[in-house]
This record gives C-alpha cells, sequence and structure tokens, in this order.
C-alpha cells in the first residue's frame, strides 16, 4: 500500500505550497551561508510533521496562512535544532547526507543553526496568533531540555523505561504533539479539541520514536545508520532496556554501564544487540507501539469526520508503525 500517496492526497497542493514556502525561507544570497543552507534543503524529507500540522488543520476547519507560516516556523525550529544536536554529538551525518558541521566545520554548523531558529521566530510572529508564538516557544524550551536530559541520562547509572519515555516526550514526542496542537489552533479548534490534539500527537511522536529505536537493532543501508549507533552514542532505548531489567545478566549489565560511559567497542555492542533480541527486547518494543497505535486509531474514530482526513491520518499511524526507515 502506497500510505504516502495515501497521507497527502486531502492536502496536496497545501503541502505544495508548504515546501515553496519553506524554501524560500532556507534561501540566502550570501555566498557561505547560502551555501550552508542549500546543503540542508537537499535533505527534503518526507515532510512528516508539516503534514501533521496541515491535516489537523483540515480536520478541525481551513488551512490558512496561518497554519502554514506556523508549520514553516516549527520546521525550521526542528532543523535548527537538528544543525545542533549534529555538533553536540559529533555526527558526521544526517539522513545519508554529510551534516553541516562535518561538511563545514562547528562554528559555522551553530551560527546556520542559530540563523534558521531565527528565520523560524520571523515566521511563527506572522501568524499573529499569541498561543502559536507562546506554543512554539515553549517547544524550544522542550526540545533542549531534552537534549540535556539525555546527556544527564548517560551519567546516570539507572536503567529505567520511565527515564526512557521521559526523555522522549521532551523530544520527539514534543514535536508530534506540537504539529497536531498547532494545527488545531491555527483552524479555531476549542481548547478541549486542542488537548484532544496534543495526546493524540504525543501518542504518535513516543511510537515513531519507538520505531527510529528498533532500527537500531539490525543493519541496513536503507536506514542511513549503522547497527548499535545509539550504543555507540551512549544511549540505551526501549528494547536493550527491557531485556536488561526482565533478565538482569551481570555481565550484559556491565556493557551496559560501559555504554553510558562511552567505553565499549563494537564487539560489545554486538553482544548487546544479540541479547536484546534472544530476550525479546524488539517484539516487546512492537508490542509498546501497538498500544500507542490503538490509543491513535481511538482519536482518529472519535474525533474526525471527514472521510479523506479520516483515511490520511489512518495512513499516517500506519505509516509511522510499520515504515521501514
Amino acid at each position: 500500500m502506497d500510505y504516502l500517496k495515501l497521507i497527502k492526497e486531502p492536502i496536496e497542493q497545501d503541502l505544495l505550497d508548504f515546501i515553496d514556502l519553506f524554501n524560500h525561507a532556507l534561501t540566502h544570497e550570501d555566498g557561505l551561508l547560502s551555501q550552508a543552507l542549500s546543503h540542508i534543503r537537499q535533505r527534503g524529507g518526507k515532510r512528516m510533521r508539516p503534514i501533521l500540522i496541515l491535516l489537523m488543520a483540515k480536520n478541525y476547519g481551513t488551512i490558512s496562512s496561518v497554519t502554514q507560516h506556523a508549520a514553516v516556523g516549527l520546521e525550521l525550529l526542528h532543523t535548527a535544532s537538528l544543525v545542533h544536536d549534529d555538533v553536540v554529538d559529533e555526527s558526521s551525518e544526517r539522513r545519508g547526507q554529510a551534516s553541516v558541521n562535518a561538511t563545514y566545520d562547528n562554528k559555522v554548523a551553530v551560527l546556520v543553526g542559530d540563523y534558521i531558529l531565527s528565520t523560524a521566530l520571523l515566521h511563527v510572529s506572522k501568524t499573529g496568533h499569541q498561543r502559536i508564538v507562546e506554543y512554539l516557544a515553549e517547544l524550544g524550551r522542550t526540545l533542549a531540555a531534552g537534549e540535556i536530559l539525555q546527556l544527564t541520562n548517560i551519567q546516570n547509572q539507572e536503567i529505567a523505561e520511565e527515564v526512557y519515555y521521559q526523555i522522549i516526550k521532551n523530544k520527539t514526542a514534543a514535536l508530534f504533539e506540537a504539529c497536531a496542537s498547532i494545527g488545531a489552533l491555527s483552524a479555531g479548534a476549542s481548547n478541549e479539541d486542542v488537548k484532544l490534539a496534543a495526546q493524540f500527537g504525543q501518542d504518535l511522536g513516543i511510537m515513531f520514536q519507538i520505531r527510529d529505536d528498533i532500527f537500531d537493532y539490525y543493519d541496513s543501508k536503507e536506514i542511513g545508520k549503522p547497527t548499535g549507533n545509539d550504543m555507540a552514542e551512549g544511549k540505551l532505548t526501549l528494547p536493550v532496556i527491557y531485556a536488561l531489567n526482565s533478565h538482569p545478566i551481570d555481565s550484559m549489565m556491565t556493557l551496559a554501564r560501559k555504554v553510558k560511559a562511552g567505553t565499549v567497542n563494537p564487539d560489545e555492542i554486538a553482544c548487546l544487540v544479540e541479547f536484546t533480541k534472544e530476550q525479546g527486547g524488539i517484539e516487546y518494543a512492537e508490542k509498546k507501539m501497538q498500544e500507542f497505535q490503538s490509543k491513535c486509531q481511538r482519536y482518529i474514530d472519535e474525533n474526525v469526520k471527514n472521510d479523506d482526513i479520516k483515511s490520511a491520518l489512518t495512513a499516517y499511524v500506519d505509516y509511522v508503525i510499520k515504515r521501514k526507515k
């Protein structure tokens, strides 16, 4: 099934309008800045977050210039956070393409990220909608706090699901929650509807991140990152957390602490990945994804009246859980 085609059908022209506005926002005449922004524009991506904003706006009313500027503002904020994250993580790649810091250097990457963040603020100011401006500002704070929490957690000896969910709620889930809420707000939805949309977005974002984390246990060029990449960066995700807590073997706990300390080697990562698979970590994570999928589907069944939007949002949820990269 072509999920992406189904997802985009009700908002095809609106999405093209968004892409034009977004690309224009990432354009500059000056040499080095122009090159760096062009480099970022080439990533493209599937535009899953702005698509969600557009679909939610259409569910609660109409897509307006408020919706479009809010969508551009949010996507630019997200883009700036990725540029800065790559500097923090010393990443050389993003979506199979060299990162900005690898192509230029850290100084250029930080400044380009700052420029994009300021452009995000400019676009969200054009909405003239106080609550949307506040929502985006709060999202920026939450994303930064999530990154700091993740860095702090690397030093934390506790290996707990609770902390894992706290981190992803402050990172990936916060983005999806903001998309759903801002889309609803831009169309004049009631406070109650915005609250329901926010919960849907959060559930969707948690599911999205769990799927991403499962990818880390398999070697595939399609995915764009090597097996065990999260562990190499000091991160323990849901599958291995479950395996360690349900089968607390001393030797594996020692390897997990080495992951957090940043002293683990590739052979030890391979051993921990294999242990995770043997102890049902992947199946457990998939079960959790399905629980969030059920919650998302319940929201769609109860709160989406238009058949085209209902089909698109259902396809969106299905795509998130079934995607291969």
